[in-house]
């Protein structure tokens, strides 16, 4: 019982921590941007450089995210403080019950997750302003192991799927990564 508890609880921290909505495969140049809403004042749409460093700053967060993550997770430590620098409810909170259920069953993760992420769409009219994330993570590097003895939880292993995010842009200005979801189903 306690195996399938734990091959449960891998499966839903590899999803959390490589985090993210999936879409489709592709580079994300398939992708349409959402049609931005009419402004009441009359304003222009989105101007290059404002598009340009929302994308920046939202690339910024998830590359974040995933980092802290990952050392949160080897840490064993579901409320270490860089989780709130780079992740926002809902996802902050599914990242830090997947950490503690991974510590509750005797286990963490190590290795590395490769990430080369794109963004595939910008709403800066929207309230709040997001922009959409994809990314083909590499997780077979990226494994659960036992605490006590370092061996790997039997049916965690991970390999390239797909996954996205979303950025949302808060009233203090900064850039968080509000939700997402990996899709292991969906190799890339």
């Amino acid at each position: 019982m306690r195996g399938r508890q734990l091959r449960r609880a891998a499966i839903c921290l590899l999803a959390v921590v490589a985090a993210v909505p999936v879409t489709a495969c592709g580079s994300g140049q398939e992708a349409v941007d959402r049609p931005a809403t009419a402004r009441g004042d009359g304003a222009r749409a989105d101007s290059g450089a404002e598009r340009e460093a929302a994308e920046k700053a939202a690339l910024a967060a998830y590359s974040g995210y995933l980092a802290a993550s990952r050392t949160a997770s080897r840490r064993n430590d579901p409320h270490a403080p860089e989780l709130s620098r780079f992740l926002a409810d809902p996802l902050l909170t599914r990242v830090q019950l997947s950490i503690r259920d991974a510590k509750e069953h005797g286990a963490m993760r190590t290795g590395t997750l490769a990430s080369d992420p794109s963004v595939t769409a910008v709403s800066l009219d929207s309230d709040p302003a997001t922009v959409e994330i994809q990314d083909c993570l590499d997780a077979t590097g990226y494994r659960l192991v036992y605490t006590k003895d370092q061996r790997v939880v039997p049916g965690s292993g991970g390999g390239k799927h797909l996954a996205t995010a979303t950025a949302t842009r808060y009233p203090d200005g900064r850039w968080l990564i509000s939700s997402g979801a990996a899709h292991p189903d969906q190799p890339c």
